[in-house]
C-alpha cells in the first residue's frame, strides 16, 4: 500500500455507508461518480474493504468494539484481507500500532452462533428457528462470501457455447451453470460492460438463480405475459427470449426510475415484444384492462432482499423485524392483484429474494386460503418440464451453501380452468 489516500477515501465512504440511510451500492457509486481521479486498483480496494467489513462487521465488533471507521478499516484489512502490521506502519498514527497488535490477540472461539453467522440476532433467531441451527450457520458464513458473477446468454443473438468460446478464447475463466441452461460462471470478475458480447447484446449479468425464476413461468411464443414488478428488467428480457421475441411481454413496474434502467438492456437485446408500462400502484387501471386475460404473471415482489447477503450484505444491517412486517403486507396485496390477470389454466409465479418464511411460504398459504380458484404446482414438476435437473420440493428454495446462487424463494400457481 503506497500511499494513504486509497485508505482515507475508503474511511470516508465507510462512514457513510455505517449510517445506513441508503444502500451501499449507492453510496460508492456516488462517490466514484464525483471523484474521477480514483483509478480502477483503488476503486477495487475502497469497494473491497467497505463490502468486507460490512459481510464481517460482527466479528469486528468483537475484537474491535466500539471502533471509529478509521479503526474498522485497520482492523478489517489486518483480520479479513490478510494485510501485515509492516504494510501498514507507514499509515498508522500515535499508538494504533499497539491497538492492532492488541486486536488481533483477541480469541475468537467463544463467538456466539449469531456472531459466528454474522447475522443480527434478531434475523439469526429466526433462520434457526425456520432452518435449525447447523443449517442456519451453514447458510449464515455461505453469505460471507462474495457472489460469482453469473451470465445470461440471449438465445436470441447467441448459444451458450458460441458464448463460453469467446470467453474462454480470450483466457477468461468460465463454465456452464449447473443448473439453467442459459446461464455462464465466471471464476473471476471482469469489466463486462466494455466487452463486445455485453455491447452487443449476447449477454447480461444475472444470477444463476434469477434465471430460474423466469423459466418456472415456462411462457410460450404468442402468451401474453405480464412481468408484474419488472424492475429494472433482467427477468423480462429472460421471459422475452424464451418467447422468441413473440408474444405481447408487458413490463410493469411503479418507478419510473427503474424502467429507464431497462430501455438501454431492451435496445440491446433485441427484443421486439416488451412493453414497459408505469404504473401508479396494484390497482392501476392498466392493470384492471388485462383482468383474466394474462396466460402468465411472474411477481417477483419487493422483499427484504435477505437471500442477496452476499452482493448486498449492508441488508442485512439495514433490515429490522419491522421492515419485514411492512412489507409482508405489500406482498400479499400484490399477489392478489397479480392474481387478477391470470385467465383460467393460465399461471402465476410469486418469487423473492428473502430467506425469510413469513414473506414466502407464509404469503402463499395465506393467498391459497383466500383464492380457492388457484392451486400450487410443484416446483420440481415445472423445472422438469423445461429440463431444469432440480428438486426443492412444491416450492423453489434456493441457498448458497447448496446451490451457488442467491437466496430464492418461488411458488408456481395455476388457476383451474
Amino acid at each position: 500500500m503506497k500511499t494513504s489516500l486509497p485508505l482515507s477515501h475508503a474511511i470516508h465512504v465507510l462512514a457513510d455507508v455505517l449510517t445506513f440511510q441508503r444502500p451501499a451500492d449507492a453510496v460508492l457509486s456516488y462517490f466514484f461518480r464525483n471523484h474521477h481521479e480514483v483509478g480502477a486498483r483503488d476503486r477495487e480496494f475502497i469497494a473491497e474493504t467497505v463490502y468486507a467489513i460490512l459481510r464481517r462487521k460482527r466479528l469486528l465488533d468483537h475484537v474491535a468494539p466500539g471502533t471509529t471507521p478509521r479503526k474498522l478499516a485497520l482492523a478489517a484489512l489486518v483480520k479479513l484481507q490478510g494485510v501485515s502490521l509492516r504494510e501498514l506502519e507507514p499509515l498508522l498514527k500515535g499508538s494504533e500500532g499497539e491497538w492492532l497488535k492488541a486486536m488481533k490477540a483477541v480469541p475468537t472461539d467463544d463467538l456466539t452462533p449469531a456472531e459466528q453467522a454474522d447475522l443480527p440476532d434478531w434475523l439469526w433467531q429466526r433462520l434457526a428457528a425456520e432452518q435449525g441451527e447447523e443449517r442456519a450457520l451453514a447458510l449464515g458464513r455461505a453469505m460471507q462470501q462474495p457472489a460469482p458473477l453469473d451470465l445470461r446468454v440471449n438465445t436470441l443473438l447467441a448459444g451458450r457455447d458460441e458464448v463460453l468460446a469467446v470467453l474462454r478464447g480470450e483466457g477468461i475463466e468460465a463454465e456452464a451453470t449447473p443448473y439453467s441452461p442459459v446461464g455462464i460462471r465466471l471464476k473471476k470478475k471482469i469489466a463486462l460492460n466494455r466487452h463486445p458480447l455485453f455491447l452487443e447484446g449476447k449477454v447480461e449479468v444475472q444470477d444463476e438463480g434469477s434465471q430460474l425464476l423466469a423459466l418456472l413461468l415456462a411462457p410460450k411464443r404468442r402468451d401474453m405475459v405480464v412481468d408484474f414488478c419488472a424492475g429494472a428488467g433482467g427477468k423480462t428480457l429472460l421471459l422475452g427470449a424464451l418467447m422468441a421475441s413473440q408474444g405481447r411481454l408487458y413490463a410493469f413496474d411503479v418507478s419510473d426510475k427503474r424502467l429507464n434502467q431497462l430501455k438501454p438492456r431492451l435496445k440491446r437485446s433485441g427484443l421486439s415484444n416488451v412493453h414497459p408500462q408505469l404504473i401508479s400502484g396494484e390497482n392501476d387501471a392498466r392493470i384492471k384492462r388485462l383482468a383474466g386475460k394474462t396466460d402468465r404473471v411472474l411477481v417477483d415482489a419487493p422483499c427484504s432482499g435477505l437471500g442477496t447477503l452476499r452482493r448486498n450484505p449492508d441488508l442485512k444491517w439495514r433490515q429490522t423485524p419491522e421492515s419485514v412486517t411492512e412489507l409482508t403486507a405489500k406482498q400479499g396485496a400484490i399477489l392478489a392483484s397479480a392474481s387478477r390477470l391470470v385467465k383460467n389454466g393460465g399461471r402465476l409465479v410469486y418469487a423473492t429474494c428473502s430467506l425469510l418464511r413469513e414473506e414466502n411460504e407464509g404469503i402463499v398459504e395465506a393467498f391459497l386460503a383466500a383464492h380457492p380458484g388457484f392451486r400450487l404446482v410443484s416446483a420440481a414438476q415445472a423445472l422438469a418440464e423445461v429440463r431444469v435437473p432440480l428438486d426443492t420440493g412444491d416450492y423453489l428454495k434456493l441457498q448458497p451453501q447448496t446451490h451457488g446462487t442467491d437466496g430464492f424463494f418461488a411458488a408456481v400457481l395455476e388457476r383451474a380452468g
